[in-house]
């Protein structure tokens, strides 16, 4: 260690020599030692070498050798760990970079960029850095057509900040409303709004990261505003942009990149989620999302094995949301990507998973599938799953498990002809979950859905003497109307309110029973609730 820490002094040392050429070697050397020893990054920053980079960096009197050396070396200490970071924007590296972009030398411009790229693209660098000065956006923008490096560098900068911008967290109207102002409405690069530029990044001649970083940054306008979604540049050449990079000839990473960006931008938009769904056999590329890793026999390189194999996870995740997301509004859609492509079948077998995130995302998916789906698909998933594996994602022991389950099931038993045909054939086995749900110790919103669900089982025109013939059930409706919680006391009073309506069959009955039971008494005491909803309910 003391040996490192010398050599690292030497390095800084040779940075305060008083020859120029000197200096500009040991900037070299330094470079030359830094590139993958994260070790030798840390006793560098520790012995003071940022700040006297940045004062090279700066000096006009610096060569514009020395000035890119300086850069390419703060890039190569800003690839090493996030405390790195911190410690470069503690130094005041941003300013100083953004500074140097007035140099017209193109090659330190480059350089600057690049550094500023990596600085930024961390979780731990405030993005604000970049819009507290007004001129900074416009000048950046000013830059995009100096070379293919500073588009790359500057898209994937603005890609960033935009993405961290609309994360719900951080969210900031103010400020988001401003940077998105200056990146699309008042600022032209050559004439052109910042969006045509991005429009110019996707044709397919263009380097792939760039055209998927492009694609990105009009995902994320689009998302907060800026662009409206039946703009051009986001239907004709954002999403088919984004398909593309779907495609089993892409690299494993730009297939994840690309299918969780199309699902993040078609999300909210029925007719985008149409429009996807028939673009380039997009439900076919993602069933071979699934496929990976390949089998041995069929993979020469080993690297790429083992490459695949430690993202496959990654892929199923990914093919996930962009199949949630497919299938969440569009009924059509849903028979479309989903019956035909027979992913209902793979969907139930990974919700099988020994991996939470799988057994969540993939009953999410099929959750989703079944929101106001037609019986042919309710019939499809039910026996897809089986009743077996439904009632035991039932007892998951991951809430989230749990959750997207129960909202499968209040899916799947909606509309009353559906609800009577998914009870007659798994009526006992659905109440007997119920039972032991109410019955268990889960939180409110658990017990909540649960709820709901008994509530649809009470709209079934058959269904619903699944409910009146077991008193055991009905005495807990009954606790839970007076229980502490409105939520649980809402949802039990809007399935007494289904087994009691007027016009329908046997209702006189079933009232009678329950006024019996003395049900007439709590709902009377509830005409006095404090919430106003309970009480009209």
């Amino acid at each position: 260690m003391q040996e490192v820490t010398a050599t690292s002094r030497h390095y800084v040392d040779r940075l305060f020599d008083p020859d120029p050429q000197k200096v500009l070697q040991g900037v070299i050397d330094m470079k030359n030692a830094v590139i993958g020893n994260n070790k030798q990054k840390a006793n560098l920053i520790v012995l003071g070498a940022v700040p006297r980079l940045l004062y090279l960096l700066q000096q006009s009197s610096s060569s514009a050798e020395l000035r890119t050396e300086c850069a390419v070396v703060l890039g190569s200490l800003a690839m090493g760990t996030e405390n790195n970071i911190k410690s470069l924007v503690d130094c005041h590296i941003i300013p100083a970079l953004l500074q140097g972009l007035l140099c017209p030398d193109l090659v330190f411009i480059e350089a600057c960029l690049r550094c500023l790229r990596t600085v930024f693209i961390s979780p731990v660098t405030p993005v604000q850095l970049l819009y507290t000065d007004p001129t900074v956006i416009p000048h950046l923008m000013s830059l995009l057509s100096r070379s293919q490096r500073t588009q790359e560098y500057i898209t994937q900068i603005f890609s960033h900040c935009c993405k961290v911008i609309y994360t719900p967290i951080r969210h900031n109207m103010m400020t988001t409303s401003l940077f998105l102002h200056s990146l699309n409405i008042a600022v032209l690069v050559d004439g052109e709004l910042l969006s045509q530029v991005f429009v110019r990044m996707m044709q397919r001649d263009k380097p792939i990261e760039m055209q998927l970083t492009a694609a990105k940054c009009l995902t994320y306008m689009c998302r907060a505003g800026a662009i409206r979604t039946d703009d051009n540049c986001i239907v004709l050449k954002t999403l088919p942009c984004l398909v593309r990079m779907c495609s089993k000839d892409r690299l494993l990473e730009e297939r994840v990149e690309g299918a969780e960006t199309l699902a993040f931008l078609m999300e909210p938009d029925v007719e985008l989620q149409r429009i996807a769904s028939i673009t380039d056999h997009l439900v076919a590329m993602l069933a071979d999302y699934f496929k990976y890793p390949s089998s041995v026999s069929a993979i020469t390189d080993i690297k790429r094995l083992d490459h695949d194999l430690k993202h496959a996870h990654e892929l199923r995740q990914a093919a996930f949301k962009l199949y949630a997301s497919l299938g969440s509004n569009d009924e059509d859609i849903r028979k479309k990507p989903i019956l035909e492509s027979g992913v209902i079948e793979l969907l139930c077998s990974l919700t099988q998973s020994d991996s939470p995130a799988l057994r969540v995302n993939g009953i999410w998916a099929l959750m989703n599938m079944a929101f106001q789906a037609d019986q042919k698909v309710k019939v499809e998933i039910m026996r897809a799953l089986g009743t077996e594996q439904l009632f035991r994602l039932l007892s998951d022991p991951d809430a989230n498990v749990l959750m997207k389950t129960l909202g499968l099931l209040r899916n799947l038993l909606s509309t009353r002809p559906h609800i009577d045909q998914i009870m007659s054939s798994h009526g006992k086995q659905i109440m007997q979950a119920v039972t032991l749900i109410l019955e268990g110790e889960h939180s409110i919103e658990v017990k909540e859905q649960t709820l709901c669900i008994l509530a649809n089982i009470a709209d079934g025109n058959t269904a619903k003497e699944l409910i009146m013939t077991n008193d055991d059930m009905l005495q807990k409706v009954k606790y839970y109307m007076g229980h502490s919680n409105v939520k649980l006391q809402l949802a039990a009073t809007f399935c007494i309110s289904n087994l009691v309506w007027n016009e329908e069959d046997g209702s006189q009955e079933r009232q009678d029973k329950l006024r019996e039971m003395g049900f007439v008494d709590i709902l009377h005491k509830l005409t006095q609730a404090s919430d106003p909803n309970l009480c009209d309910r």
